[in-house]
């Protein structure tokens, strides 16, 4: 096993290398992403592999994404220290983790019962406070917390589901990707105008083509 010093050290260049020379350049989310240790997230066999370019698979065909698509996904929700966000998929919860050290609150969502287990042990062992988890349908999003300033989305849907844009607040952000064979990461904002209660504008802008696993829960 590396030592932790060799961990801090790929860390490191992971982020120069693979993040700000891929132009991600917002400060808070570099030190993030030098900070949340991402080998603690996967599994013991890919230890090696835990600061590669690319994604690496977790149990129950799941995936802990590239830590390019973590930052760029993370930096384009535009976050602050009061931001509460809705994170649909939690996974292993390495992106959990990455957003609760930006936001005031999240709150989790994951589907597959044994996954939400483990990553609640795992974040309360890491003394995360500001995180808060559930298994349930994530295309719901997490109703009674709502309304939220960022969603993120890890899983792709072939649309974007209503209940999640009526969760995000007037003047949010939500980041997914959406699609079936071919996928694109969305960056949708919602937008009251003049500030009103009216009906708001949604704009949705593509931002690259990625390759999530599909989101899973059937739509009612």
């Amino acid at each position: 096993m590396l030592f932790d010093k060799t961990y801090s050290t790929l860390r490191r260049k992971m982020v120069q290398n693979q993040i700000e020379a891929r132009g991600i350049h917002n400060p808070q989310v570099l030190t993030a992403m030098r900070k949340v240790e991402r080998h603690l997230f996967v599994k013991p066999q890919h230890l090696n592999l835990a600061y590669r370019d690319g994604p690496l698979p977790i149990d129950y065909d799941q995936t802990i994404s590239q830590p390019y698509i973590v930052a760029l996904m993370t930096e384009l929700l535009a976050l602050k220290p009061t931001s509460k966000v809705l994170e649909i998929g939690t996974g292993c919860g390495y992106q959990t983790a990455i957003l609760a050290e930006l936001a005031k609150a999240v709150y989790s969502v994951e589907i597959i019962p044994a996954l939400a287990k483990r990553a609640k042990a795992r974040l309360e062992a890491l003394n995360y406070r500001n995180v808060y988890l559930k298994k349930g349908n994530g295309r719901y999003g997490w109703q009674e917390y709502a309304p939220y300033d960022a969603i993120l989305v890890a899983a792709a849907p072939k649309k974007v589901p209503p209940q999640l844009i009526e969760q995000l607040v007037g003047g949010g952000r939500m980041v997914i990707p959406v699609g079936d064979s071919e996928q694109n990461l969305l960056l949708i904002r919602k937008e009251f105008q003049n500030g009103k209660t009216l009906t708001p504008s949604i704009e949705a802008t593509e931002v690259t083509p990625v390759s999530f696993v599909p989101m899973t829960g059937e739509p009612k």
